[in-house]
């Protein structure tokens, strides 16, 4: 059996349908590809749990973070600490992050490893290379993320097995939710690793898969940014925060998928 190139990880909690959707785009795009498929669930109450485990080309790391357990309330983990066992699970030079409210336009990842290589081997430290994504259906064109000091962040993307190891992973200590993403990428360049866009890369977010979820995150999202602007505030704030990309998706990933979970919308 030949050894991944690239471990897919994504972290999930009650979207199963969603879930269900970006795992099907990212077999599709990787079918030619050795790689691996890792689902880290945070207690899923929805089906989850019992079709992950039923896929047998999905490993599947349980990590219970909501309710109770012998009278007393689980203590809620963050997203670094949900992350990180994936990441650390992975056995691929390429870890693939992606969310389970989004699909990958066909290529995306497959293009992200071969800009990585192409950079590499012309001698570049490269860090991570971030996918350009937009929220579906209200942007039309797609973005990457610019931190402090104007470097790019990964929102959506490959990292470099051996650059998360060099930083030690994501700080699940100090953030909970929002703005790690953007430390790790700032960590990795004060590693020596460059955060690049993979041009050719990209990703349909759909920003109301789980509103109730999102609205629990968005709680911890002023503490996460202090955090965040008291570490790197030394770095001067990019103009922009976000750098644009028009692109047209010829295979309609977004419509193709979205309209059948959310056909109320039924968005062209």
């Amino acid at each position: 059996m030949s050894k991944p190139i690239v471990s897919v990880v994504i972290g999930s909690y009650n979207r199963l349908p969603f879930l269900q959707a970006v795992i099907e785009t990212v077999r599709a795009d990787l079918k030619k590809t050795p790689h691996e498929l890792i689902i880290i669930d945070g207690g899923s109450t929805d089906g989850s749990i019992e079709w992950l485990t039923s896929q047998k080309d999905i490993i599947t790391i349980l990590q219970h973070n909501r309710g109770e357990w012998k009278g007393k309330t689980i203590e809620r983990r963050s997203w670094g600490y949900f992350m990180n066992m994936g990441f650390r699970a992975a056995s691929a030079p390429y870890i693939c992050m992606l969310s389970d409210d989004c699909l990958v336009v066909p290529g995306a990842i497959t293009k992200g490893i071969n800009h990585i290589m192409k950079l590499q081997k012309k001698g570049n430290k490269i860090g991570a290379a971030a996918f350009y994504w937009r929220n579906w259906p209200e942007q039309k064109d797609y973005w990457v993320g610019l931190a402090w000091g104007n470097r790019m962040f990964v929102n959506h993307g490959i990292y470099a097995r051996e650059a998360l190891e060099a930083i030690n992973y994501i700080d699940a200590d100090n953030f909970t939710f929002y703005h790690a993403d953007g430390d790790i990428c700032l960590r990795m360049a004060d590693a020596g690793f460059m955060c690049v866009d993979s041009p050719n890369s990209y990703i349909e977010h759909y920003s109301d898969a789980n509103l109730e979820v999102r609205a629990t995150n968005q709680e911890k999202q002023k503490l996460d940014w202090n955090t965040y602007e008291k570490r790197w505030k030394h770095l001067k704030m990019p103009e922009n925060d976000w750098l644009m990309k028009k692109f047209k998706d010829k295979h309609k990933t977004a419509s193709k998928y979205w309209n059948k979970l959310t056909p109320e919308r039924n968005i062209k």
